[in-house]
């Protein structure tokens, strides 16, 4: 049961961005303000099952026994190198390009790629993404990462180039199982989804009640434009005044 100013907190992975749900969110429930978190890939899970945390943007995988996760989108595999590469000269790169690069791969690597091309770098591995980009920055390797992050650690002596034949990464919204009924998670995926303030689903409160049109009752007059009772015309009469005859009436003989 929701409570008025309770905070709803969703949790954003690096690279993540709510875009204007947020926006819609503050339009509709403005009595639960909308808390965000950052949290890594590796911590949203725990802190969706421990409560620290309602919903969360995050990336699949999610063990299935404790959250509920709806795919949203898949992300862009890239791979981050220098400016002065000779494969920038290259708009799209495949696996058989980086057959003689070093990669670099951090410790919160996303892309989980198994068998990757290339040489793996002989440097200890790098506790987080952000690690990852100052070496290549250092010219020491290359890194594979979805777009969103490449973007998120961007860098002017840094740019990237999509890569196919490698995994790509699939964002998700996810809850805890426990929260199943929590009609304020069911206005998020509400928001998410597209669906208007007045859906059926996802909405905490009724909408408000049409005003009704009031039938006019048998054998009331009927109301000209002004508001004014009209005068029914009679049998075989036409209601309009003929052209030429002020007041309709008829002519008098000379």
């Amino acid at each position: 049961m929701t409570t008025p100013d309770q905070h709803f907190r969703l949790a954003l992975t690096p690279g993540m961005q709510p875009t204007s749900w947020t926006r819609t969110w503050a339009e509709r429930l403005p009595d639960h303000p909308l808390t965000l978190l950052q949290l890594t890939d590796a911590e949203a899970g725990p802190a969706l099952v421990a409560g620290e945390a309602d919903a969360a943007l995050l990336r699949l995988p999610v063990d299935r026994d404790t959250l509920h996760a709806i795919p949203l989108f898949t992300e862009v595999t890239v791979v981050v190198l220098p400016k002065d590469h000779l494969l920038t000269a290259l708009d799209q790169l495949t696996a058989e390009d980086l057959a003689e690069e070093t990669l670099i791969t951090p410790a919160d690597d996303v892309i989980r790629w198994t068998t990757p091309p290339g040489e793996p770098s002989l440097l200890p591995t790098p506790d987080t993404t952000a690690d990852a980009v100052e070496l290549v920055a250092s010219g020491v390797g290359l890194l594979i990462v979805p777009m969103s992050l490449a973007r998120l650690h961007h860098r002017k002596d840094l740019t990237y180039r999509p890569i196919t034949e490698a995994p790509t990464s699939q964002a998700a919204l996810a809850w805890a199982r426990a929260r199943e009924d929590d009609p304020l998670i069911e206005e998020l995926i509400g928001i998410i989804r597209g669906r208007t303030a007045n859906s059926s689903r996802g909405r905490t409160t009724a909408p408000a009640e049409p005003e009704r049109t009031r039938k006019p009752s048998a054998g009331a007059p009927a109301r000209s434009g002004t508001g004014k009772p009209g005068r029914a015309a009679k049998p075989g009469q036409s209601s309009r005044r003929q052209p030429g005859r002020p007041g309709g009436g008829k002519r008098r003989g000379r």
